[in-house]
């Protein structure tokens, strides 16, 4: 139950802090132009309904929808967003954290079923018409039928926060707020449900307290504190800094360890929220807009004339009470935490833990396969050909030549990826889906397919399995890989070509793959479509940009074009591609251009390289691509 919940939280919250920018735009505009605000100003007030209205939730509904199925995702996400908004008088954020979603699985699914059933040169039309039709009837069901239930749900809230409200017993709303936080629900509760309700009540008289109830930084505070007072080792040495983070930063993720590692505390924060609440109530505090992120410095941005004092009191006496409370539990189990320094390090990947399966992170130690046991590796992208396929023949020949030729590697498509594979690296931002995939093996995730640790960590498994690799001297040297005749021509090798952006070396990659008959016209888009999703820059001066899974069938024949750009492209700040490859693979053609890459990338010196950046005699290429 904790983990679906924690997984639940982590999803809501992927669809609200990519758009926390938008929600500090509204909040500073609220607080300058609105009749109680700063400068009160009517024409610029204006925009204070529209943004609150349309603006968040389309942003919510969109990335909600993206973080499905991407960008095409997100498109029948806000237009079904749409339909939820129009049909209400509140912002809908609660609306668009559902319907965002929907348009998402919804278009998913459809594309998954129409996949093999589109007529060539029609896709764009099938593709359009689809997003569009799905999206208009989402949107009216939206309108007819969900936005209904969603209003009366808001309603059924803030008639129920009415009444407790009326009772004097809005602070106990902080007993469920404050472990709902440790949960990773922190964003989703504050967006979701208090924002709306801050929303409607700053309207009426100006502020709201509402904005403050998850935003107060005071309970973690509190917590912190007493660490960096009474804690014993790594604890108290690193809670000083996390202070700063908390308080300062509005980083309230990073006092989650430590109430992680100490469960108790859980009633620290509770008795601090209450607190604070009570505080808030009492000399009517209260925010303009939301605090984002809940920082101290953002909450006095946010403040309303007149409530400094009021919201100053509410940080610090939900500080105090926390502290208090911690005080008590720490100090009373020192001797024993004195014994498990430890401690904080294992809350700290332990909520690691928690938070890496949405962001794609590699976690140490998750289903480890033993040194002896490892005998397949596999790579996986998108579509199964271009950067996994560069990182498996890497891999594969730093392990042939160190003598481990018992271990297969292989590279797949997610969605192919074998049932026995026992290891599979990955990028980070496809983490999910290959998870999904092969739920059976270890997962490594990776931000670069060429330029990573991974041969050290199987090297070190290896080894610490207890295998030892023959000896290195004794193992065959592969043979420098050539490519099939017609897969690069010496035409298709164009020198001395003046910078470009990144988006138009790679279409005029794509159209000399076109114009030389490797590719139908709709491979292009898919090789723009896949630098949008993930990078091919590998590494060395060399991007490798080549097309989704979704054009593999627009592949007519193996090809290859490699263009150099002597001043570069810019494929990042960091990154410049002076060799742009073209890759076109049919089947397991491909294969043999990977593996020259990878030679190349490998085992040419960097003066090699730069020499080959910038010849002006294209056999210098051609022969580097075609004889390894």
């Amino acid at each position: 139950m904790q983990e679906a919940m924690q997984k639940f939280g982590r999803f809501l919250s992927a669809m609200v802090m990519p758009n926390i920018g938008a929600f500090i735009a509204w909040g500073f505009i609220t607080a300058l132009f609105i009749p109680a605000g700063w400068i009160p100003n009517e024409g610029l007030a204006e925009l204070v309904g529209p943004m609150a209205k349309w603006l968040l939730p389309l942003l919510i509904g969109f990335t909600g929808g993206e973080v499905v199925n991407g960008h095409r995702g997100g498109v029948v996400g806000a237009i079904a967003t749409a339909g939820i908004i129009v049909g209400t008088d509140i912002p809908m954020f609660m609306g668009a954290m559902i319907m965002g979603p929907i348009g998402g699985v919804a278009i998913k699914k459809f594309d998954e079923a129409a996949q093999d059933h589109i007529p060539g040169g029609f896709e764009m039309l099938v593709n359009n018409f689809s997003a569009g039709i799905l999206g208009g009837i989402l949107a009216c069901a939206a309108y007819s039928f969900v936005g209904p239930i969603v209003s009366s749900i808001t309603d059924g809230l803030a008639s129920a926060v009415g009444a407790i409200v009326g009772a004097g017993l809005l602070p106990l709303v902080s007993i469920l707020v404050e472990p709902a936080k440790i949960l990773f629900l922190n964003n989703a509760i504050n967006h979701g449900v208090f924002t709306p309700l801050g929303m409607q009540q700053a309207q009426e008289v100006g502020k709201s307290v509402f904005f403050m109830i998850e935003s107060n930084p005071g309970p973690g505070l509190g917590v912190l504190l007493a660490y960096s007072l009474f804690g014993v080792g790594n604890a108290r040495g690193s809670a000083p800094g996390a202070v700063i983070i908390h308080f300062f930063g509005g980083i309230h993720e990073i006092y989650f360890p430590y109430v992680l590692m100490k469960p108790t505390l859980i009633l620290a924060v509770m008795a601090g929220g209450v607190t604070g609440v009570f505080t808030l109530t009492l000399l009517n505090g209260g925010l303009v807009a939301p605090a984002a992120p809940g920082s101290f410095i953002a909450i006095m941005a946010m403040t309303a004339p007149g409530a400094y004092i009021p919201n100053i009191a509410a940080v610090a006496a939900a500080a105090g009470v926390s502290f208090a409370v911690s005080s008590i539990f720490i100090k009373a189990t020192a001797a024993a935490d004195a014994e498990k320094e430890d401690a904080l390090e294992a809350a700290q990947a332990n909520m690691k833990s928690m938070k890496a399966a949405s962001k794609g992170q590699s976690v140490e130690g998750e289903k480890q396969v033993a040194g002896k046991d490892i005998k397949f590796i596999v790579y996986a992208c998108d579509a199964g050909m271009g950067s996994s396929a560069l990182g498996a023949a890497a891999l594969r020949k730093k392990l042939h030549k160190d003598g481990y030729k018992q271990i297969t590697v292989k590279n797949f498509a997610i969605g192919n990826i074998p049932k026995d594979a026992q290891i599979v690296v990955s990028h980070e931002k496809l983490a999910e889906r290959a998870r999904a995939d092969s739920p059976q093996a270890e997962h490594i995730w990776v931000k670069d397919f060429t330029n990573n640790n991974v041969y050290d960590v199987i090297s070190e498994r290896l080894k610490g399995g207890g295998v030892s690799a023959p000896d290195a001297g004794g193992a065959d040297e592969e043979a420098g890989p050539t490519l099939k005749e017609g897969v690069l021509l010496k035409s298709n090798v164009k020198v001395g070509l003046k910078s470009v952006t990144k988006e138009e070396a790679i279409k005029a990659a794509g159209e000399l793959l076109f114009k030389s008959g490797y590719v139908e016209k709709e491979y292009i888009e898919g090789m723009l479509a896949r630098e949008r999703d993930i990078s091919t820059y590998i590494g060395q001066g060399i991007a490798i940009p080549h097309g989704e899974n979704a054009v593999k069938k627009h592949v007519i024949k193996t090809g290859l074009v490699v263009m150099q750009y002597p001043q570069g492209v810019k494929f990042s700040d960091e990154n410049t591609a002076h060799l742009i490859v073209g890759i076109a693979g049919k089947g397991d053609d491909h294969l043999a251009i990977i593996a020259n890459l990878a030679t190349i990338t490998m085992e040419y010196s960097e003066e090699d390289l730069k020499k080959a950046y910038t010849t002006k005699d294209p056999q210098v290429l051609f022969d580097m691509f075609t004889k390894g």
